[in-house]
């Protein structure tokens, strides 16, 4: 018997920043920015000076004027992040991958081959840093929600067992911010109580947290505080959203060039919809405002669809509703998801039965793009425009 838990929470560090740094020797020990207009990765060595991930390019070089500014190149982090989750899969059948840089393992399966989890994991870390030549940082408990932050605690590039006996002595002295579903909005409201720690999040009468957060949101974060997690590590579960955001600076856009840059979007993630075989049946749009405030609009449409056509009137609506909230309160940010997901062949036909010439027509642009590049076939709408970075995607 160990008193260390099964799960592994195995997260690469400043991914986009480690890739160019492992490629250009040059960059290694200096503060490296990955993008220009928006900052997409940052180095420990920007972060120090303030640097974060989305901020405004102006911004980060503003805090950090000797920074080195690179551009983003997308086949070369898909090619790392496939490096490491075969490593992953080397390591234990039993991955489930969040993101292209971070994944839960389980490992409990391997005491008898592999020794203890964190033995695993030291072997994991060695692996990666000799087969992908990149840092990596690994959390060790018991349950995934306490193997994910012991794996923030870590960074960069550090191991961090939490054995059973001292879940919670860990645990509840971090701020409240550590835990899951906790932004800004939810640790205002828990500190105007006076609630600031896990611990005294675990303190808290479960029906005063439910008057303050709701039903879910407080039952939820009350079992976190006191480490009730029963999820376990999942493989062969699909996608349950498709979806893509653009940052748009600070600039005043005009809503032809709000349309431009939603056509781009649900022509990206419609292709992904796709190739996925899959259909959806909700379209979102997502809103961030020059106040740094969110929203989100949503339709659900009667049947479900692959059709670029359908999915784009739908998102259009919910965009020409928003406008008059973003000529009042700016826009810094656009999104589109697709949810509601279904495979594509079991669903039943809408009457009449007609044949389906829109879905063919994307099926063939597919086609042309698949096989001569995405440049070769776009909406004219899109034409001599900019393309989009693409950021790499876990497979569906």
């Amino acid at each position: 018997m160990t008193d260390e838990g099964p799960i592994l929470h195995a997260d690469l560090d400043s991914f986009y920043a480690s890739v160019e740094q492992r490629d250009d020797p040059a960059l290694k020990g200096r503060p490296v920015i990955v993008g220009g207009g928006v900052v997409l990765a940052a180095s420990y060595e920007a972060k120090a000076y303030g640097v974060r991930t989305a901020m405004g390019g102006a911004q980060a070089r503003r805090l950090c004027p000797h920074a080195v500014v690179v551009r983003p190149r997308m086949s070369a982090y898909l090619a790392a992040s496939r490096a490491v989750f075969e490593v992953f899969h080397d390591t234990t059948p039993w991955v489930e991958g969040i993101s292209i840089d971070e994944a839960f393992l389980d490992v409990g399966g391997l005491a008898r081959i592999g020794g203890r989890p964190s033995h695993v994991a030291e072997r994991l870390r060695t692996a990666v840093a000799e087969r992908a030549g990149l840092p990596i940082t690994v959390g060790v408990a018991r349950t995934k929600f306490l193997a994910k932050v012991a794996s923030r605690v870590a960074k960069p590039d550090g191991l961090l067992v939490v054995p059973h006996d001292g879940e919670l002595a860990f645990l509840h002295p971090l701020p409240v911010s550590a835990l899951w579903g906790v932004g800004k909005v939810t640790a205002e409201k828990l500190r105007a109580r006076g609630i600031t720690t896990v611990g005294q999040l675990a303190a808290s009468e479960h029906v005063d947290l439910v008057g303050l957060l709701g039903r879910a949101a407080g039952s939820h974060l009350h079992h976190l505080a006191l480490n009730d997690d029963p999820r376990r590590v999942e493989i062969g579960t699909r996608r349950r959203s498709i979806g893509a955001q653009r940052a748009l600076g600070r600039g005043r856009r005009t809503p032809a060039e709000l349309d431009v840059v939603l056509v781009a979007l649900i022509d990206r993630i419609a292709r992904r919809l796709r190739a996925a075989r899959r259909v959806c049946r909700t379209v979102t749009i997502r809103l961030r405002f020059a106040d740094f405030s969110r929203a989100t609009r949503s339709h659900t449409l009667t049947d479900p669809t692959a059709g670029t056509g359908v999915l784009l009137a739908a998102a259009r609506e919910l965009l020409v509703a928003a406008l008059p909230l973003i000529a009042d309160r700016g826009i810094t940010l656009l999104g589109a998801s697709l949810s509601n997901l279904a495979d594509d062949n079991p669903f039943q036909p809408a009457l009449p039965f007609e044949r389906q010439r829109a879905t063919e027509l994307d099926t063939a642009l597919d086609a042309v793009r698949d096989r001569f590049g995405k440049a070769a076939v776009t909406r004219a709408v899109l034409l001599g425009r900019a393309d989009d970075l693409e950021v790499p995607m876990l497979p569906d």
